[in-house]
């Protein structure tokens, strides 16, 4: 009998103790959140505030409001009414054609290299997979000069910056094999044998067989070739120059700030734009989540 009341208070001791670490958990994961949350909320609400339109310190409540009537926050959506009567609508189209384009392109481009890497056996393959593995180690900044002269030349910055920056994402696009070669990894070879026996070609096996089992990873791959263009800031706005209407919605949000600080009158218009380029992304990572994850760990095989 004491042996089971010993084991019985053990049982109820770790039980106990994972209760604890558990809550233990959850409390910190709570609180990153929260953390992480803040200044998404912040920019919400900024962004219906009407009165005043520049930056402030404080939120939802003006603290000189309560000595000089007429100073309380009013909020609504004025912000959004004039961010489309505005240069924003264009940038958003800019930034939606590239990221678009790009998401296609860069895919099957992708999706090419991986199958062919991953199926393929041929002289100088391993070479050429680690040549483009150091390859990609050196941060694309250090060709932004001559890749600024060379699309100058042929006609592709300043006013006509969507295509050169389209040009530019896509042409490094086989580099990206990776995680998609490490997925196509795991399918079994023997489907490709089978319908090789039947007839079928490289191509047909490829986009009738292989892709449909590789769901996740294509999922995966357009996410990760939609959100590159969508966000990109630096090489944007080399390219464009100052140029506004080739402006993507990084550049141009970001001219917007820059002149805030001597106007006043752009830093809610900003965060209604910060809403708007964020909401169809956030939409999108919701709806594709569950593939974006199987896609990651599926991927992250030894190649």
């Amino acid at each position: 009998m004491s042996k089971q009341q010993n084991s019985m208070k053990q049982h109820m001791g770790m039980k106990a103790a994972s209760r604890i670490s558990n809550t233990v958990v959850y409390i910190i994961l709570v609180a990153m959140s929260v953390i992480w949350l803040i200044p998404f909320v912040c920019i919400v609400i900024q962004s219906f505030r009407i009165n005043p339109t520049g930056m402030t310190r404080y939120l939802l409540v003006n603290p000189e409001a309560a000595l000089k009537p007429g100073l309380e926050i009013r909020f609504g959506f004025d912000n959004y009414i004039r961010l489309w009567n505005s240069d924003f609508p264009r940038w958003y189209l800019n930034t939606f054609i590239i990221a678009l384009v790009v998401a296609v392109v860069q895919t099957v481009i992708v999706l090419c290299m991986s199958y062919t890497l991953s199926r393929f056996r041929f002289k100088l393959r391993k070479p050429m997979m680690q040549f483009m593995l150091i390859l990609g180690m050196f941060p694309g900044m250090l060709s932004m000069i001559i890749l600024y002269q060379v699309l100058k030349d042929l006609g592709l910055a300043l006013e006509n910056a969507v295509p050169g920056l389209i040009l530019v994402y896509v042409a490094s696009s086989g580099m990206g094999y990776y995680v998609s070669k490490g997925f196509f990894d795991t399918i079994p070879k023997s489907l490709d044998e089978a319908a090789r026996i039947d007839g079928a070609t490289r191509a047909q096996v490829l986009f009738k067989i292989i892709l449909p089992l590789a769901k996740p990873i294509v999922i995966y791959t357009i996410l990760t070739a939609f959100m590159g263009p969508w966000g990109d800031f630096v090489f944007a706005r080399y390219i464009s120059n100052g140029r506004i209407a080739a402006y993507n919605v990084a550049v141009g949000l970001q001219s917007w700030l820059a002149t805030d600080t001597m106007t006043g009158q752009n830093y809610t218009m900003f965060c209604a734009g910060g809403v708007i380029v964020a909401v169809p992304v956030v939409i999108l990572f919701m709806c594709l989540q569950r593939y974006y994850v199987e896609g990651v760990t599926g991927g992250a095989v030894k190649g």
